[in-house]
């Protein structure tokens, strides 16, 4: 009963959402942060991911450390929604939420702010940090399948994990969201289980590692229509 009254209803709108595709490149072969979620979550159990979650108020609110690049800016901006989240504040959105998510923190040393924190950066910014952001570059767009009950819009961002100023050990662990987080090879790591969403974005990395992580590059948006898995560019 509840997926006729779903579907009576039409797709679920889906949340603006960010996601942070980190990749270690000290080696020959990059190697890229993936984490497992929890197997009781409602939502892709058991998947492995990348770090992210839906944009808080907060995200629009934090100082930060430095600014996203124009051309970003730019990219971000295109085919948006009137009340879509800020480019700046997506890409905050994937600094906290890779933080709140694995322990990684990517930020650059700040005195204490002289005004409120905003609630859901208090235990970034107490660790002596501000979000840094002007390293990001956006690797995809992607919108979770219209039948799904929850739905999500989502950035995703791309940076070399030498931009990891300080880690939180601990996070990921078996009550957690992600129950465990591996580095590894993008080929290795497309051998997980993984969405279809997941895979695509993996493909994008590897692509974009290639062409070097700052190249202005067209940015892939992945949607469905008619149950059809497609790929446009923004």
């Amino acid at each position: 009963m509840a997926d006729d009254a779903q579907a009576s209803r039409g797709p679920v709108k889906p949340k603006a959402a960010a996601s942070l595709v980190l990749l270690d490149m000290r080696e020959a072969v990059p190697r890229v942060l993936m984490g497992r979620r929890n197997a009781n979550l409602r939502f892709m159990p058991g998947k492995f991911v990348f770090p992210g979650g839906r944009v808080e108020a907060s995200d629009a609110e934090i100082a930060a450390a430095d600014s996203l690049p124009e051309a970003v800016a730019m990219q971000l901006a295109k085919r948006n929604r009137q009340e879509a989240p800020s480019p700046r504040a997506l890409a905050l959105a994937a600094i906290r939420e890779t933080f709140e998510e694995t322990g990684l923190l990517i930020g650059a040393t700040a005195a204490p702010l002289s005004r409120p924190v905003p609630q859901g950066w208090k235990d970034f910014v107490s660790l002596g940090f501000l979000p840094r952001i002007g390293h990001l570059n956006f690797l995809a767009r992607a919108v979770t399948p219209p039948h799904l009950p929850r739905r999500f819009d989502t950035r995703f961002f791309i940076a070399d994990a030498a931009t990891i100023a300080h880690r939180v050990e601990g996070i990921a662990h078996a009550d957690a969201e992600l129950v465990e987080l591996v580095w590894l090879p993008i080929t290795e790591a497309e051998q997980l289980d993984l969405g279809n969403i997941t895979g695509a974005i993996l493909r994008e990395a590897a692509r974009r590692f290639t062409a070097g992580l700052a190249a202005e590059t067209p940015v892939p948006f992945f949607h469905y229509r008619n149950r059809r898995f497609l790929r446009d560019e923004l």
